[in-house]
């Protein structure tokens, strides 16, 4: 059987000014699983995916990515699914259209890792698993926002902070801590959504530097 990945189409506009891509998340399961579109790591983008687009005012193309397998594998990564969408949106839209890449937990890895394709301008690393020996290349210049809870036990927010500060010689890295949250992001969906919604805005359309006060009160 043969996995392949898909774009689901969240706005549209005909000429857009920027393309955010949505990555979700979601472990590895026996064998090479088919990711479905209801598992609870993939629908937990759709609000995220929706509040971007809402934010973007008609001006950007959002799209969510299904990565072709579950999980994280040595033979096929997200990281190679979020090129095949960057390819995508490159033969829909053009070349050149200003790029943000926004994901969790896995996803917010392959944001990191993917996101020296030329197009892309700035990612955000929502609860990102990552380890340690991630390191993201060809980010010279570019901006990222990784948004943790205090209290997820599952990827480490340790981990994370490492490689922010690792990453901080050659970019723009903001790192926030949001009291209280765990990983899925439950109880604090609205905070880790209108962060990444603000900072897609701020890095594709605005220009403008620096967080909202949002920000300042989610660290």
């Amino acid at each position: 059987m043969k996995l392949t990945p898909q774009l689901i189409d969240v706005a549209m506009p005909t000429s857009p000014d920027g393309a955010v891509i949505v990555l979700h998340g979601g472990a590895a399961r026996n064998g090479r699983m088919r990711v479905s579109p209801t598992q609870l790591s993939v629908v937990r983008m759709v609000p995220i995916a929706r509040r971007i687009a809402h934010a973007g005012a008609g001006r950007l193309a959002v799209v969510r990515l299904l990565n072709s397998r579950r999980g994280w594998d040595t033979r096929h990564t997200p990281v190679q699914d979020a090129g095949w969408a960057l390819a995508q949106l490159r033969q829909r839209l053009g070349a050149g259209v200003p790029t943000c890449l926004v994901g969790h937990s896995l996803g917010g890895r392959a944001a990191l890792l993917a996101a020296g394709a030329p197009e892309v301008l700035s990612a955000v690393a929502l609860a990102p698993w990552v380890v340690d020996s991630d390191t993201p290349a060809g980010i010279e210049g570019k901006r990222f926002l990784i948004v943790h809870g205090s209290r997820d036990r599952i990827a480490s927010p340790a981990r994370a902070a490492r490689l922010a500060r690792r990453m901080e010689g050659e970019a723009d890295v903001r790192f926030v801590v949001v009291d209280g949250a765990q990983h899925a992001m439950l109880r604090h969906h609205s905070t880790f959504s209108g962060l990444a919604a603000q900072f897609v805005v701020e890095t594709l359309l605005s220009g403008r530097r620096g967080l909202s006060p949002l920000a300042a009160e989610a660290s």
